[in-house]
């Protein structure tokens, strides 16, 4: 089944929801996380080695090599693209539902 929206104008289009990101290619700039009013995504940091770990994490601290973004609550997402519009990556997947 696939969700179709509608514009105030009344115009269809299907929305395509966050899917997955891409963790070799996410920066972690946190663009994405600016600009989703829904609580989508969230930024955590990469461990040297490749372990993903929340970042106020006194246990990791000094082991954190990079940050990335992670999908927090894709159930949240309601396909509006901004995140994808924003990212210098190219590091997310979407689809419709």
């Amino acid at each position: 089944m696939t969700i179709t929206a509608t514009t105030r104008g009344g115009t269809e289009y299907i929305p395509e929801f966050l899917m997955a990101i891409d963790q070799g290619k996410c920066i972690g700039c946190g663009r994405c996380f600016k600009v989703c009013a829904r609580n989508v995504l969230t930024l955590k940091g990469v461990t040297d080695e490749d372990e993903i770990v929340d970042l106020d994490d006194e246990e990791f601290e000094d082991e954190i090599e990079r940050r990335i973004m992670v999908i927090a609550d894709g159930d949240d997402c309601i396909g509006c693209g901004a995140c994808a519009r924003v990212c210098p990556s190219s590091c997310q997947t979407h689809a419709p539902a």
